[in-house]
This record gives structure tokens, C-alpha cells and sequence, in this order.
């Protein structure tokens, strides 16, 4: 029999999670602890993905990722025995709870203590991402109730602490609080200080964004819900996928409500004559750049430096509702999501920003363009949602049964991704994407190249991988990526971006000439310990590689007077 290497049975891996996975959503339901969840569980072990670091440690409980989970997850996750996936948002004017996790767009409701249910407007990655980080907390979840009990079956005395913590109305003194963490560092199998780091970083979100229930209700409720699992099957958690759900994947009903009202506001404005440039990207640092320096000059503390245009870029934080007052009196349409494509927009007309002034190292021009160009932001899609809200966006509108093209400009993609080569902070410009688990693979010209970008940051150009989800990621897969396909980064939406380009050039939406242009910021280096996305937001360090892609994304759209007479 053919041995398989490491590599080989960690794409098996991917698959065999993917094909179960887009099964039980067709089947309908499935127990994290039952048969299905175990064959999940077992793709989720043999890949070990990066991410989840000591995952595969029965000793440990896996704090950095199951940080990273929750944060993804809605508030009370730990505590549902029923959660239902549907793409049907039938909760206006119903007494019903809607809570939103941390750092993922995702509408969820509470309908009880025990029951949840979550609105899946973004396509299958969006799935994958739910059972991907469901499968995991059910893993650690198994970690915490083996520590429940001694090698007699007995609660052991630590459990018997956290309990009383959590059955308490009143809060602990700061020697009871200590005790406490120091208890459960022994229940997770960790050292004291990243215990407490841990409790530290759950409690703030609590109180700030009501995203968690803390550290101690976290644990303690993953606990007994396994408990709950292997005392009675009626009380075992399951997760259901209702039947409507399947059917609307590749259907692009909500893509197709996004790009219809995106389109209405162009059209709305007489404003589909003109070149439509788009861009996928943040819905801050276009808009910054363009107005922030005429809007913030004269306000901005004498300390911040006005003439590095990053320096300045990062004084803008504060500055966002400043910058949006100026800019809406100057060209700046907003166009928040009404689908549930959970993708807002903003259009800027620049015939209508006037002669205001750049920042001086930002070389555009608008006075010598004669035809004044729009520029659509687009926030950016979630895995392959990419493809039905470009392919939607890219077709001719329809209006009184007439069909109406937009004229496009050209199409560019900014977004973070993971890097191989390099470290956080550096640029990876794509040279085709290729897409993991199928046989789509995506050459371009890219009119982005590195002599564009200042040499004190690092740019790395190549093919990006274009993966199932970052959760699904480990070293094997991504050396692979790296050593046969010379990719540079790894992220989730490019190939499918590229995949309705083409679609939309043969169908003949757009022209074959369309420029197009992928850059990304390295978020992470899945390859080093330390570095991945659990490890934590990029903070300071992303501001430079951001604002220096947005800068030389605008000056390829609005070329500086120079450049305008050389092509005359």
C-alpha cells in the first residue's frame, strides 16, 4: 500500500472535512459528539491545524485558539445545546436577542439560555468556518470535563472551586480572584500568567463589547455541556442546517440584492456613463487618504508628523467622523449593506471632491483628468462570497427590462493574508491564485508590481493560495503551497474574485483588457510559532502596508499630472 507523507494526509485531511461537512448540511442536522462529529473531529486531529496550536495535547486546554473561537463565535456559544445555521433572517419585531460575535460579521439571535441561531448570508465558507470552529470547541471542551473528575470517577477539588465561582452574586476580592485563576490554571493545565491573561483579555471584552461570558463561566459551561452530552442524548448539543440553507449556496440571492443596490445608487445619480474604478478593501483608508488631510490639517496636534504620510495616517484614528463630514459634502456617497451581504460600500464621485488639497507625497491628480472617474469601496467578502458579489456587481443592470452596463475602469483587490516568506507587516503582490481543493488556478497580469511600493517595506510577488479557511491550515499544507506552487501568502477570497473576472470577461460584463490589481498586507506567518492569527490583531504595524497599498492603488486610478502628459 502506498504511504501517504504528511502533506498528502493533511489535504486528505481538508477534504474529507469538506465533503462531511456539505453533507450534514444536506442532511440536516448533526451531534458534535455523535458519530459525524467524531469523523470531524478525527480531519480536524490528522490536520492539527497551526492555528490551534496544543490542540492535539490532551494534557492542556488550547487558550490562543479557543481566543481565537470565541471571538468569532456569539456570546453563550459554551452554553447551547440547540444551534440552528439558516439563511432566512426572520427575527424583526421578535422579542429575541441579536448579538454579534467580536470579529466576525455574522447575525446571531439568542431565542433561549440554550438555544441560538445563526443567519448564513456570506455562502459555504461560511459554513466551513461555523463547523471548523465548533469541531474545535468541542475537542477542548472534552479536555475540560476529563479534568472534572480524579481516576475514581470523583469531582476533583479544583472543579468544586470553579463552581462555587460561578454560582457567586458577588464579586471576588482581588486575594479571592487570585485563588481563583490560580485554580483554573490547574484545570486548563496552564502556567499561572497566561491564565490570567487569558481571564484579562475575556473580562474586557465582556465589559466593552459584551462579546464573552468570562473565564470562569467559558470553562465551566464547555464542561458541563459534555456532561450533559454523556448523560442523555436529549440533552446533547446538535446543530442543524435548515432546508432552505443548501439551496441558496451558488444561488447568490443575497449577492444579487447586494450588487442590485449598489447598482440603483449609480444609476439613481445618472452617474453609469463614467468609469467605475472598484475596489475591494477597508472602508477607512481610501476615504482617509483622499480627504483626511484637507479635513484634519489644522486640527491635528502640533506633535503628529503632516509630512510622513504614514505618521499622519495613523493620527487619523480619532478622526474618522471629521473625515466623513467633510468628505460627504464632497463627492462621498455611503451605501450600507440592506441585504445581509454584510458588504457596506462607498461611492466616491471625484468630479465633486473639488480642488482640495492632498497630502503632498500622495501623487494624484484630479484637475487634468478630463473624465472624472467613480471609485467604488467595497468592504471586503468572506471566502467564496467573493465570487457572487463580483459576479453580480460586474453584470449589466436591468432597468424598465432594458439591460445597462456599468462601464468599468478596472478592478483592484487589497486585502490581509497570511505570508510564507516573510513576517507581519510585509506586502505579497499575487501573480495567480490557486485554489485548494479543486483545480482552479488563476494566471493575470497584476498592474501592481514591486518598484511601485517604497523599498523600506518588504514585497514579496508570487501566486496566492487561495484556501478553504485559515483554520484549516497547517504546516505540511502550507510548505506544500510554498515549495511546489512558489506561493507567498495564503488568504481566502482572491481566487474567487478572479474566478468571476473571468466569468464575467466571457460572458462579456466587462472587457478583456480590464486591469486588474491583488496586494495584500501580511496579517500573520502561519509557519511560525507565535505568528499566526491566534496570536492577535497586527495593532500599529498594519497601518504602513495599508495605507501604502491604498496609495498606489489611487495613484494608478488618478495618475499624477506627469504621468497624465506622458500618456498624451
Amino acid at each position: 500500500m502506498l504511504e501517504l507523507t504528511q502533506s498528502q494526509r493533511a489535504r486528505s485531511a481538508i477534504r474529507e472535512f469538506k465533503t462531511i461537512t456539505e453533507s450534514l448540511a444536506i442532511r440536516g442536522f448533526y451531534r458534535p459528539s455523535g458519530r459525524f462529529g467524531k469523523a470531524l473531529e478525527n480531519c480536524l486531529r490528522e490536520l492539527s491545524p497551526e492555528i490551534y496550536g496544543t490542540m492535539n495535547d490532551p494534557r492542556v486546554v488550547e487558550l490562543k485558539g479557543l481566543e481565537y473561537v470565541i471571538d468569532r463565535l456569539p456570546q453563550g456559544i459554551e452554553q447551547a445545546t440547540k444551534i440552528i445555521l439558516t439563511d432566512e433572517d426572520q427575527f424583526d419585531n421578535t422579542p429575541f436577542l441579536k448579538i454579534e460575535p467580536l470579529k466576525r460579521r455574522r447575525k446571531c439571535y439568542r431565542i433561549n439560555n440554550n438555544e441560538l441561531c445563526l443567519i448564513i448570508s456570506r455562502g459555504i465558507s461560511e459554513i466551513y468556518d461555523i463547523v471548523t470552529h465548533m469541531t474545535f470547541l468541542n475537542i477542548e471542551a472534552k479536555k475540560i470535563f476529563k479534568r472534572m473528575h480524579d481516576d475514581y470517577g470523583n469531582i476533583r477539588a479544583e472543579w468544586s472551586k470553579l463552581e462555587k465561582v460561578v454560582n457567586r452574586t458577588d464579586a471576588l476580592s482581588s486575594e479571592e480572584l487570585d485563588s481563583a485563576i490560580w485554580n483554573m490554571s490547574i484545570i486548563l493545565g496552564r502556567p499561572y500568567h497566561e491564565t490570567r491573561e487569558f481571564y484579562e483579555y475575556l473580562e474586557q471584552n465582556r465589559f466593552e463589547h459584551q462579546s464573552s461570558n468570562g473565564l470562569f463561566s467559558l470553562i465551566y459551561h464547555l464542561g458541563k455541556r459534555l456532561q450533559r452530552d454523556q448523560q442523555s442524548r436529549d440533552d446533547a448539543l446538535v446543530i442543524y442546517f435548515t432546508p432552505s440553507l443548501m439551496s441558496i449556496i451558488g444561488h447568490q440571492r443575497y449577492g444579487k440584492l447586494w450588487a442590485s443596490k449598489v447598482d440603483h445608487e449609480i444609476f439613481s445619480r445618472n452617474l453609469h456613463h463614467r468609469a467605475l474604478h472598484i475596489i475591494s478593501a477597508n472602508l477607512h483608508s481610501v476615504v482617509n487618504l483622499i480627504y483626511g488631510y484637507a479635513a484634519t490639517k489644522s486640527s491635528l496636534k502640533a506633535n503628529v508628523d503632516t509630512k510622513d504620510i504614514y505618521a499622519f495616517c495613523a493620527a487619523l484614528k480619532d478622526k474618522s467622523s471629521q473625515i466623513l463630514e467633510f468628505a460627504l459634502k464632497r463627492g462621498l456617497y455611503l451605501i450600507p449593506d440592506q441585504s445581509g451581504a454584510n458588504i457596506d460600500c462607498q461611492l466616491i464621485d471625484t468630479a465633486l471632491i473639488g480642488d482640495i488639497e492632498f497630502h503632498p507625497e500622495l501623487n494624484i491628480d484630479l484637475i487634468n483628468i478630463k473624465d472624472k472617474p467613480l471609485i467604488l469601496v467595497m468592504d471586503y467578502a468572506f471566502g467564496a462570497q467573493a465570487f457572487e458579489a463580483m459576479e453580480q456587481l460586474l453584470k449589466a443592470f436591468e432597468q424598465n427590462g432594458q439591460k445597462k452596463a456599468l462601464k468599468d475602469g478596472s478592478i483592484s483587490i487589497m486585502g490581509k493574508a497570511g505570508i510564507l516568506p516573510g513576517d507581519k507587516g510585509d506586502i505579497m503582490l499575487a501573480t495567480a491564485h490557486v485554489c485548494e481543493g479543486t483545480s482552479d488556478n488563476y494566471l493575470f497580469d497584476n498592474e501592481l508590481s514591486a518598484k511601485d511600493f517604497d523599498s523600506e517595506v518588504r514585497v514579496y510577488v508570487g501566486p496566492m493560495a487561495t484556501v478553504l479557511g485559515t483554520s484549516l491550515q497547517n504546516k505540511d499544507v502550507l510548505t506544500m503551497f510554498m515549495s511546489d506552487w512558489k506561493a507567498v501568502g495564503l488568504e481566502m477570497e482572491g481566487g474567487h474574485y478572479h474566478k468571476a473576472i473571468n466569468a464575467s470577461i466571457i460572458k462579456g460584463n466587462i472587457p478583456s483588457n480590464t486591469k486588474v490589481r491583488y496586494a495584500y498586507y501580511a496579517s500573520d506567518n502561519p509557519l511560525k510559532s507565535g505568528s499566526t492569527l491566534a496570536a492577535g490583531a497586527m495593532g500599529k504595524e498594519g497601518i504602513k502596508p495599508t495605507y501604502m497599498i491604498t496609495k498606489v492603488i489611487l495613484e494608478k486610478i488618478l495618475p499624477f499630472a506627469k504621468s497624465v502628459e506622458q500618456k498624451s
